[in-house]
């Protein structure tokens, strides 16, 4: 699509994907605005830290998505998301799908909360998870601490009950969730045109197509020229974690 378009932005392209994807996965329908501009300068990038920790409770993840303006049911209902995709050890060290059908938009992440037993689980990697095994279909599922947290803390649990039992409203309030953490910063005019642009360069700012090979392991190379576009940000992500230790 970027190839072939070049003139969209990556801001615009990946969250207009997300809400095609949901949908063609059996989600609601979210409403979508473009106009986002690609990163252009130091002055809007934010520190690192600012992402909700998995490993963490329920006044985590207050702390960090209170500060962006969601309350305690908007909490709840962006963490249905997790009923797509699912964990891998070599990016966030947690492993494993929350669902059994991890592509298919549905509330049953909620149900699963509540309705089966949760385990503490140590991974290899010293990381703990809570999974439940089927001995009957042999499969595992896991749930993260921050899942837990919903499940266990008596405000979060009242909307975990709500979305288990009832699949449209969850799709209602994911929908208005979704649109709203895709409009993160944005200042929009009546007409919905974007106000606030960057200080230096503004307007409508589209970075170079990336590489179509996928950047994970070292070995790799990005179309074979050069070191896997995504080695800077392991090494910068090591180096967060290092210091978040001390």
């Amino acid at each position: 699509m970027k190839e072939k378009h070049p003139w969209i932005t990556y801001a615009d392209l990946w969250t207009l994907a997300g809400v095609v994807a949901i949908k063609e996965m059996g989600g609601p329908d979210i409403p979508w605005k473009g106009g986002r501009t690609d990163y252009v300068g130091e002055t809007k990038l934010p520190p690192r830290g600012r992402l909700p920790d998995a490993a963490q409770g329920s006044d985590h993840l207050r702390f960090i998505f209170n500060r962006m303006g969601f309350n305690d049911q908007e909490i709840v209902a962006l963490s249905g998301a997790h009923s797509l995709g699912r964990c891998h050890a070599d990016r966030s060290g947690f492993d494993g799908a929350w669902v059994n059908n991890p592509t298919r938009f549905s509330n049953q992440y909620y149900r699963l909360l509540l309705s089966l037993r949760w385990t503490k689980k140590k991974l290899a990697s010293g990381i703990e998870q809570y999974t439940n095994y089927d001995e009957d279909s042999e499969a595992e599922l896991m749930m993260l601490p921050t899942d837990i947290a919903l499940r266990d803390d008596k405000i979060f649990l009242k909307y975990v009950d709500l979305y288990a039992r009832d699949k449209e409203r969850f799709f209602e309030d994911f929908s208005k969730v979704f649109e709203k953490l895709s409009e993160l910063g944005i200042v929009r005019d009546a007409e919905g045109n974007i106000t606030n642009v960057d200080s230096e360069l503004g307007g409508y700012i589209s970075a170079p197509k990336k590489s179509a090979t996928p950047g994970a392991p070292k070995k790799n190379t990005d179309d074979k020229t050069g070191p896997s576009e995504a080695e800077p940000l392991q090494k910068e992500n090591r180096k967060f974690k290092e210091k978040s230790k001390l």
